[in-house]
C-alpha cells in the first residue's frame, strides 16, 4: 500500500472511480478541471493505492482563522465501497493527521452529511467529536 499526493492529471483521473461514489454528480473531465483549479488555492488530494488501484482518498486543505489558528479541513473523504472495513480509510485518515501535524496544524475538521451513519461511526472511532452544527443557505 502507498499513499501519494495527486500532482498530475493522470493521478487525478485515477481517483475518479472512488470520488464519484461520494460526489455522484461529478463527471471525469469536470472532476479533473476542478481539482486542478482548487490545487492552485491549496487543495490537496491524497490517495491510497493497493496493488496499483486507488482504494481510498482524502481531499483537504490547510486553513488559518482567528478561532483555531492553523488547521486541516478535509473536504472529501471516501473509501471504495468494495473495500470498506479493511483498514484503508483508517490508514489514509492517520496519514492526513500526521501530515497536518508536520505542517503545523492544531486541529482537524470535516463535515459529514447527516445521513452518513457509517462514516459517523468511523469518525467517532477516530476520537473525533461532534463540535457544532453546520448551517447552509442556497443562494
Amino acid at each position: 500500500m502507498k499513499i501519494t499526493l495527486a500532482k498530475s492529471k493522470e493521478d487525478i483521473k485515477k481517483c475518479f472511480p472512488v470520488i464519484v461514489q461520494l460526489r455522484t454528480a461529478l463527471k471525469m473531465d469536470e472532476f479533473v478541471k476542478r481539482v486542478q483549479k482548487q490545487q492552485k488555492t491549496g487543495y490537496q488530494l491524497a490517495f491510497l493505492t493497493d496493488k496499483g488501484k486507488v482504494i481510498s482518498l482524502a481531499g483537504f486543505r490547510f486553513i488559518e482563522n482567528l478561532f483555531i489558528s492553523k488547521f486541516v479541513y478535509i473536504e472529501d473523504f471516501i473509501t471504495n465501497s468494495q473495500n470498506r472495513s479493511n483498514g484503508y480509510g483508517s490508514q489514509i485518515f492517520d496519514w492526513v493527521v500526521n501530515y497536518a501535524k508536520k505542517n503545523g496544524c492544531k486541529e482537524l475538521h470535516l463535515e459529514s452529511g447527516v445521513q452518513r451513519f457509517d462514516a459517523h461511526r468511523f469518525y467517532l472511532r477516530k476520537r473525533m467529536s461532534i463540535t457544532c452544527h453546520h448551517f447552509g443557505l442556497i443562494l
